[in-house]
């Protein structure tokens, strides 16, 4: 099998536990979401770890943690990638897959909206038509549900700052992962004996340390490792084999699974204005995939002419 086919396969299985994770977060809805968060972290800590030192890869892990810099954009991530896996939690267990899967749509656009705002990139016409229909879909959403949809907003925000940060980490995607739950080992560590020893409660005021005490439930949260573990080496194997663009299009089958279990299987309510709002943000992620494969296609002819013209000149 050619490479290019080995990493569409590998992105459509990275997207597709993604998308369907919502299911298995919701078989943990009973355990508070900090606790879920707290094993999450730990458990992929694990798996990293182990994956790492398979590869013989742990020095590079190592010489992460001896640049300052690289070290600051580090935690900053891991801060923006927590709150990010607890508001998915949260919001799972609260009712709010629909709104979740809103958040994983706009990520895009919002991404645009970042690159432009601190990287300086120069966005086509198209690409901000694309961004301002997302912005009349959440202005349409506000209007008729008498509320912003914050999860989605916050979902959005801080996997798009965490994309941002990620770019300035001198390392590939696993080890700056492992580095980042690394660093929030530690807190985890202190809230998992707190809940466990102190009775400590969390944002939703309930008290559980389910670990140890049910085997289901311990086993569910060890697999959260795994789970958030496997995916990400998914994604990082398809990176490096096919383009920016195609990882792009095949990443909305993500929202769409995620979208489809909370209306179907949930069955979490869809009003006539989540309707609406939903049906912009299709429009504008056409827009906007549309016009990423055309500039694809362009840079691609580009680089194509220049190879031609350095051969016929030689």
């Amino acid at each position: 099998m050619e490479e290019g086919r080995k990493g569409i396969l590998a992105m459509v299985a990275a997207c597709v536990v993604w998308g369907l994770s919502s299911m298995y977060y919701k078989l943990l809805a009973h355990v508070p979401p900090e606790e879920v968060l707290g094993h999450r972290t730990l458990w992929s800590l694990v798996f990293f770890g182990v994956v790492l030192a398979a590869q013989g890869r742990l020095g590079e892990l190592g010489r992460l943690f001896t640049v300052p810099r690289a070290l600051a954009v580090v935690v900053l991530a891991a801060l923006m990638i927590s709150v990010n896996w607890f508001l998915f939690i949260l919001s799972i267990q609260i009712g709010h897959a629909v709104e979740a899967s809103l958040g994983y749509y706009i990520f895009p656009l919002v991404a645009v909206a970042l690159g432009f705002a601190v990287l300086g990139e120069r966005h086509s016409v198209t690409k901000w038509v694309a961004v301002g229909l997302a912005c009349v879909a959440v202005a349409v959403l506000t209007w008729g549900l008498g509320v912003a949809p914050w999860v989605a907003l916050a979902l959005a925000a801080t996997f798009g700052v965490y994309g941002l940060l990620k770019r300035g980490v001198p390392a590939g995607p696993v080890v700056s992962v492992t580095a980042e739950v690394l660093l929030l080992a530690p807190l985890a560590l202190v809230w998992l004996w707190g809940v466990h020893v102190q009775g400590w409660a969390g944002l939703t005021g309930r008290t559980l340390g389910t670990f140890g005490h049910d085997l289901s439930d311990s086993v569910l949260l060890m697999l959260s490792g795994p789970l958030t573990a496997t995916p990400l080496i998914l994604f990082s194997y398809a990176s490096k084999r096919v383009s920016y663009a195609t990882v792009g299009l095949v990443g909305y089958i993500n929202p769409t699974l995620q979208f489809l279990v909370a209306t179907l299987v949930f069955r979490e309510a869809f009003t006539q204005w989540h309707g609406i709002a939903f049906g912009l943000i299709w429009a504008a992620l056409a827009l906007y995939s549309a016009e990423s494969l055309r500039q694809e296609r362009a840079a691609r002819r580009a680089s194509v002419r220049v190879a031609t013209s350095g051969t016929t000149r030689t």
